[in-house]
């Protein structure tokens, strides 16, 4: 009797029903991808910034003894041990760790004209720097000595192209090379020679030294604080500082973010009550005669509103489940919208919304206390 009675509310109501029902399912929806995308927006937003290149740098601390005085006097910057500062990698190596290569820095000539050589892993490159355009091939092994990566400008200052060789010389030691591709990052290593790290320290006398790393990791801004806090602990005398431009920006955008779903999900959420609040009480003043009729029959006051509030429950339920799909496709089109990536569906995110949506579709169950107040004789007496 209780679910046929139901149905008949149901169905005796559709057109005010239709309305909240529209609002519950919008609003669910919109809930449902924004929830989507705060739980994905993490891994999207640091994706994006990894783009930026490397967030962690290892160098050696001012006034730390120097492993090559020629540098010094030249006003280049001290030297560190390569095997010590590789091995603390290694040691706290994290699945958070996109790549990281150590660097050395020449300043060579070619054709007796000044080139900035970097001495670096070339196959970490593209893994460090995701966003720079080459013409030619990157280089896949580590130990190749032989290829080079050249800047745009430098390929323009010597009229070079993929393929052909270019001669650097320092000191009195000099080391062809020949060019695999032409690097177009848009930044100050457009006038850079990228070689082979061992070739570099050939080249410069410097066997087994480098002047820093660097590493590219991934995460929010405090677990890239964490992982630099035990890189340094295994590097006494180093210092392993996160690129504060690139790492607060990712927190602070974060944050933002963050605060903006939550505040959007809790206005709908008011919205959405208000909606379903107005049709209830809409509906309360319609049903006075029947809800007299009811209580003259014998009918408790707590039977009858467990029925509106069960009519209220399967408003929210249905809008919810329906707008929750519908959130998946929305969560979509944002993600392709601002990160062009698709945003993956987070399942606990059903659940919840239909939970919010139960919650905020009970708001229209406040006018049904109004009904307690009918007295079934004056409805009888047609008053």
């Amino acid at each position: 009797m209780f679910f046929r009675l139901l149905w008949k509310l149901l169905q005796g109501s559709r057109g005010r029903l239709a309305v909240a029902l529209i609002a519950v399912i919008s609003g669910s929806a919109v809930i449902s991808g924004l929830l989507d995308l705060q739980f994905d927006v993490q891994s999207k937003l640091t994706q994006e910034f990894r783009t930026l290149g490397a967030n962690l740098v290892i160098s050696l601390r001012s006034g730390e003894p120097s492993t090559d005085d020629s540098r010094l006097a030249a006003g280049m910057s001290q030297l560190m041990d390569q095997a010590t500062v590789t091995a603390a990698i290694e040691n706290t190596q994290s699945d958070n760790v996109v790549g990281a290569a150590p660097f050395l820095y020449v300043i060579a000539r070619a054709k007796d004209i000044p080139a900035v050589v970097t001495g670096t892993w070339l196959n970490q490159l593209l893994k460090l720097n995701p966003t720079w355009k080459i013409d030619g091939q990157w280089p896949r092994s580590q130990t190749d000595e032989s290829d080079c990566l050249i800047g745009r400008n430098v390929a323009a200052q010597f009229q070079l192209t993929k393929g052909e060789s270019i001669v650097l010389d320092y000191q009195g030691r000099s080391a062809q090379f020949r060019v695999s591709g032409v690097i177009d990052a848009g930044s100050a290593e457009d006038n850079q020679v990228f070689v082979n790290l061992a070739a570099a320290q050939k080249l410069a006398g410097s066997t087994g030294q480098i002047e820093l790393a660097q590493l590219s990791v991934r995460g929010t801004p405090a677990s890239i604080g964490a992982y630099a806090a035990r890189l340094a602990a295994g590097l006494p005398g180093y210092n392993v500082q996160p690129i504060r431009q690139v790492t607060q920006a990712e927190g602070n955008l974060l944050h933002r973010t963050r605060l903006l779903i939550t505040s959007m999900v809790i206005l709908i959420l008011v919205l959405t009550a208000l909606c379903v609040l107005a049709t209830m009480a809409a509906l309360a003043m319609e049903r006075r005669k029947d809800v007299g009729l009811m209580k003259a029959l014998g009918g408790s006051i707590g039977r009858i509103v467990s029925l509106f509030l069960a009519e209220v429950g399967v408003l929210g339920a249905a809008g919810a489940l329906i707008g929750c799909v519908a959130g998946v496709a929305l969560a979509r089109w944002m993600g392709e919208r601002v990160f062009s990536a698709s945003i993956n569906p987070q399942w606990e995110v059903f659940p919840l919304t239909i939970v919010m949506m139960l919650v905020a579709s009970m708001a229209g169950a406040l006018p049904l206390q109004r009904l307690g107040r009918v007295k079934p004789a004056v409805i009888l007496r047609g008053e």
